[in-house]
């Protein structure tokens, strides 16, 4: 057991470095360095770096695109985007189960995955490029939109039950900084930062008409 945490804890220290590459770049190179038969988890994480994480955060936020929220998935899904968003803030890998961690994959089955993935991300290259590079020029300034990113996972999970929006605009806000980080594009950014303004003024309002409700029944049952 001891050697188990000693070895969690050892992985998760291990910093990424900040690729300059586009995402299927990164996915081809990491298609060329696979070796053997088998990879585990943790080896295709730090293969792809912070992009990893990124793109695992972006397909999380894909049940939540719709206007119904979805309680439970949410919480689950969430708690996995905040460990994500920490790994991101600190350059590390972040703590996930071993049991998931060490999963392992077939090389031979993973390989055309990966190419796949490389030409269809291409096709998104016109609507996501490099803009307003102060926004994203520095591993600094990553690292506060990882905060960010964390900040709107904690939000996705936030129990408002079947409330129209209440998942949809927190998803938003994760999705747009993530493929804002992942391609350093300040616009996306720029549009997870309205978001999360969006979605906090959102639950402001419900949360004042929860009080509001509460205090009108309060007044009706006591009169």
């Amino acid at each position: 057991m001891t050697t188990d945490i000693n070895r969690a804890e050892a992985e998760s220290t291990v910093a990424f470095h900040d690729s300059e590459e586009s995402l299927s770049a990164t996915l081809i190179d990491v298609a060329a360095s696979l070796h053997g038969d088998a990879v585990t988890l943790r080896e295709i994480l730090m293969l792809l770096g912070e992009q990893g994480l990124l793109v695992f955060c972006v397909f999380l936020t894909l049940p939540f695109l719709i206007p119904i929220s979805i309680p439970g998935v949410s919480t689950v899904f969430g708690a996995v985007i905040i460990l994500l968003g920490v790994g991101i803030t600190l350059n590390r890998v972040p703590w996930l189960p071993a049991r998931l961690m060490h999963r392992p994959f077939h090389v031979s089955r993973l390989v055309p995955l990966l190419h796949g993935g490389a030409n269809f991300v291409k096709r998104f290259d016109r609507l996501t490029h490099p803009r307003l590079s102060y926004l994203t020029g520095t591993a600094l300034v990553n690292r506060v939109h990882g905060f960010a990113l964390t900040f709107g996972a904690f939000l996705l999970i936030f129990p408002f039950g079947f409330i129209p929006l209440s998942n949809t605009l927190p998803a938003l806000a994760i999705l747009f900084l993530a493929l804002g980080i992942l391609q350093r594009d300040g616009w996306f950014i720029a549009g997870g930062y309205a978001m999360l303004l969006v979605t906090m003024v959102y639950f402001g309002v419900l949360i004042l008409g929860a009080l509001a409700g509460g205090q009108a029944l309060g007044s009706l049952l006591s009169g």
